[in-house]
């Protein structure tokens, strides 16, 4: 089985952000996403995920259910880590069972403070933890190592790959090293179009 992106191609205005771009995905497996800046790795996120319409193409075997760490930790502030997490879990997913992907994650001591007393490295992995905790089939991650060092980095990194295990994972990065350490596909996307953080949700 595979997700097939067709003949893509998508504008904000008169910006070109994907030209006519085709792509195949397996599924159950981890791909990297690199290239450029500007070169639409966001875009083609948000097209996949839904969030936007191409303006021509078709995306074809995309699971129903997703869930994503986005460029942003798009974190409820005031909700500790926990209830970030519990935000989007299913009912059979426990209260420890959350305390315990955190903790794996070194947010064992804070795991009730609101994320807004966090550093920007914890409030990234309790992003890292919602999408993972998520139920969902494919697993959309837009550069999410960023602001870790070499070490966390290592740490989490296991992490996604172990509670990954048989999902699609689509990884944006302009980390070479971390695509390959990664041990994954690489889908390398030639230069074009506007920044891509620059693109509308």
């Amino acid at each position: 089985m595979e997700i097939r992106v067709e003949n893509i191609r998508k504008r904000f205005g008169e910006k070109i952000a994907i030209d006519c771009f085709s792509a195949v995905f397996p599924v159950g497996g981890t791909t990297c996403i690199m290239g450029p800046s500007g070169c639409g790795k966001t875009t083609l996120l948000r097209l996949m995920m839904g969030l936007i319409e191409p303006d021509e193409g078709t995306i074809i075997g995309m699971p129903e259910r997703k869930s994503a760490v986005f460029q942003e930790d798009r974190l409820c502030e005031n909700f500790s880590s926990v209830a970030n997490v519990r935000l989007v879990c299913d009912p059979h997913v426990t209260r420890e069972e959350i305390i315990g992907n955190l903790s794996e994650i070194g947010l064992g001591e804070s795991l009730f403070a609101p994320v807004h007393s966090l550093s920007g490295g914890m409030r990234r992995r309790v992003a890292i933890v919602r999408a993972i905790l998520a139920e969902s089939d494919i697993v959309f991650m837009d550069e999410p190592y960023k602001g870790l060092d070499a070490a966390l980095k290592k740490q989490v990194v296991s992490y996604v790959q172990e509670h990954t295990r048989g999902k699609t994972v689509l990884i944006v990065t302009h980390d070479e090293k971390e695509a390959h350490d990664l041990g994954c596909g690489i889908l390398l996307m030639p230069a074009n179009g506007p920044e891509e953080d620059k693109a509308p949700d």
